[in-house]
C-alpha cells in the first residue's frame, strides 16, 4: 500500500516541465476514450490522474496550467483528424495543417484551464472539479456557434451508461464520467471508497442495460435505401471523376427491389439545384416512382447553399431545407469577401463568404414514412439543434461527407455522436455518407446495418420506429446548466464558511 501511495504522488507531485509532461500525458490518456478507439476504462484512468493533479495545484495559476497542459493533450488527440481537411488540396491549405491543430486543441484547453482555476480557487475539492469542469464543456458546446465535439461524456458512447442520455443528456454523461474518474481517484488514495465506486457503477451500468432493452421486430416497417458513392474529396469535383460517383449513384438507386425511400449523401449530385432538369430526370428514371432525397448546392442571387431536397415519386422536385448551422472556417469564413483578397477562404467554399446558412430546423414530409428532421454532415453533433426542430419528427436524416474527416477517427466519431443524437430523441436515424460510415441507427443508438468506410455501394434496411419523446427532448441542457450553477453555488458556499470558520 505504501509503494502504491508513493506512485500516486510521483504522479500528481511533479511541477515544471516533468509536471506539465505528466498533465499532457493525462490528456492524451483521457482521449483514448473518443471513437474509434473507445478505450473508456483508459480514458477514466486519465480523468482521474488529472483530478489528482488539479487537487496538488498549489496555487489558481497552477490549476490554470495544470488543467490546460491536460486539455492540450486530449485535444490534440482527440481532434487529431482537423488537419484531414488541409490535405485535401494540399498546396493551398496543407501548410495551415499544423498551426489548425496546435491552436484548436490550445484553444478549446482554455476551457479546461479555466475549469481548473475555478476548481482550485473553490477549495479543490471532487465537486467542485466536476462542476467546474462540466461547466466548460457547456460553455464550449455553445459559445462561438459551439464545438461540442469529443464532449468528456463521449466516452460511454459503446457502453449501456449511453441510454442514460436521454434523460440527463450528453453533459449529465460527462458529470457521470468525471465523478467516476473521482471515485477511481479516491479509491487509489482510500480504499473504502471502492465498495462504494463499485456499487454506483453497477447501479449505472444495469440502469443502461434495462434501458436498452431488446432489438425491436422490423420485418413490417418500410425500406430506406443509403446510397454511398465513396468519392473521395480530392476527386470528387474532378470532371474526370464525377461521372464515375454519379453513375454509382445512379445504379445503386435502380437496384431491385424496390424501396420505399432512397438517401443519397450530402452534395451528390454535381451540378447545382437551378440547372438540375437534365439530371433530375436521370434521377427520376432510376428511382422509377420511388422519393428520393439527395444534398446539393443551391444559388439563389449572390448566396449559395448546401440543401438536403426531395424528388417526389412523380419526379418533381419536392420540399428542400438549407443547411442552417455551418462550419466556421470551413463553410464560411467570418467577413469573408475581406479575407479573400488575401486567398483565405473556407475548406469547402471558394468564393468570400463562402456557404450562407438557412433559416432554422425544418422537417421534410416523405408521405407514409412520415416527416423526417434533416441534419447536413456536423448539424448532427449539435443535440440543441435537434431540439429546436418545429415538431416531433419520424426518424433523423443525416446527410454528410466525411471525406472531409479523414480515414482514422473523424468519420468515426462523428457515427458516435449520431448514434446519442438518436438515444437523446427517442428517434431512429439514418444517415448517408459519401465514403461511409452509412447506417440505420434505432431509437436505441443501437446501429442495426452500415456500409463501411471507403466501400461504394448501397444498404437496404427496415425503418426503425421511434420511441416515446425522452426526458431530454423536453428539458434539453437546460437541467445540466442548472445543475452545474447549483454545485458550484453550494461548494462556494461552504468553502466560505469554511474560511469564515478559519478566521475566526
Amino acid at each position: 500500500m505504501a509503494r502504491f501511495a508513493s506512485v500516486i504522488t510521483g504522479l500528481t507531485a511533479p511541477v515544471g516541465r516533468r509536471g506539465f509532461v505528466t498533465s499532457v500525458g493525462a490528456g492524451v490518456l483521457a482521449a483514448l476514450g473518443q471513437a474509434p478507439l473507445d478505450l473508456w476504462p483508459l480514458a477514466l484512468l486519465g480523468f482521474a490522474l488529472m483530478y489528482l493533479r488539479a487537487q496538488a495545484a498549489a496555487s489558481s495559476r497552477q490549476g490554470f496550467w495544470r488543467g490546460w497542459a491536460a486539455g492540450f493533450g486530449y485535444f490534440a488527440l482527440a481532434l487529431s483528424w482537423i488537419v484531414e481537411p488541409f490535405l485535401v488540396d494540399l498546396a493551398r491549405h496543407g501548410w495551415m495543417a499544423p498551426f489548425a491543430l496546435v491552436l484548436m486543441a490550445g484553444g478549446l484547453a482554455l476551457f479546461w484551464g479555466g475549469a481548473g482555476m475555478l476548481a482550485h480557487r473553490l477549495g479543490g475539492g471532487g465537486v467542485a472539479w466536476i462542476a467546474a469542469l462540466t461547466g466548460a464543456e457547456l460553455i464550449r458546446s455553445y459559445i462561438f456557434t459551439g464545438f461540442p465535439w469529443a464532449l468528456i461524456g463521449h466516452l460511454w458512447i459503446p457502453t449501456p451508461v449511453a441510454q442514460w442520455v436521454a434523460f440527463i443528456g450528453p453533459h449529465g454523461l460527462t458529470a457521470l464520467a468525471l465523478t467516476a474518474a473521482v471515485a477511481v481517484a479516491s479509491c487509489a488514495t482510500r480504499l473504502r471508497w471502492a465498495g462504494l465506486g463499485v456499487a454506483a457503477g453497477v447501479a449505472f451500468w444495469g440502469g443502461g442495460l434495462a434501458l436498452l432493452g431488446p432489438a425491436e421486430n422490423l420485418s413490417e416497417r418500410p425500406v430506406v435505401r443509403l446510397v454511398q458513392p465513396n468519392a473521395p474529396q480530392h476527386q470528387k469535383w474532378d470532371p474526370a471523376h464525377i461521372p464515375t460517383f454519379f453513375r454509382r449513384q445512379i445504379e445503386a438507386t435502380a437496384a431491385l427491389p424496390r424501396p420505399d425511400l432512397i438517401v443519397w449523401p450530402e452534395t451528390s449530385v454535381p451540378v447545382a439545384l437551378n440547372r438540375l432538369e437534365d439530371t433530375r430526370k436521370v434521377m427520376a428514371q432510376a428511382a422509377n416512382g420511388v422519393p428520393i432525397v439527395f444534398g446539393i448546392q443551391r444559388y439563389e442571387d449572390r448566396q449559395v447553399f448546401n440543401t438536403a431536397v426531395v424528388l417526389q415519386p412523380d419526379g418533381t422536385l419536392g420540399p428542400l431545407y438549407d443547411k442552417h448551422h455551418l462550419v466556421p472556417f470551413g463553410e464560411y469564413v467570418p467577413f469573408g469577401d475581406l479575407l479573400a483578397r488575401f486567398g483565405i477562404h473556407g475548406l469547402a467554399a471558394t468564393q468570400g463568404n463562402g456557404f450562407s446558412a438557412g433559416p432554422a430546423p425544418q422537417l421534410l414530409d416523405l408521405g407514409g414514412l412520415g416527416k423526417a428532421l434533416p441534419l447536413i454532415c456536423y448539424e448532427a453533433v449539435f443535440p440543441n439543434d435537434v431540439n429546436a426542430a418545429p415538431d416531433r419528427p419520424a426518424f433523423l436524416m443525416q446527410l454528410t461527407n466525411d471525406a472531409w474527416f479523414g480515414q482514422v477517427s473523424g468519420p468515426y466519431q462523428h457515427l458516435a455522436q449520431a448514434r446519442l443524437r438518436a438515444i437523446e430523441q427517442g428517434l431512429p436515424l439514418i444517415r448517408a455518407a459519401n465514403t461511409g460510415v452509412s447506417a440505420v441507427i434505432d431509437a436505441k443508438g443501437r446501429v442495426l446495418a452500415e456500409l463501411p468506410l471507403g466501400v461504394a455501394g448501397h444498404l437496404d434496411h427496415p425503418l426503425p420506429p421511434p420511441s416515446e419523446p425522452t426526458l431530454y427532448t423536453r428539458a434539453g441542457d437546460y437541467f445540466a446548466a442548472l445543475a452545474t450553477i447549483v454545485a458550484l453555488l453550494v461548494v462556494f458556499s461552504l468553502n466560505g464558511a469554511k474560511m469564515r470558520r478559519i478566521d475566526d
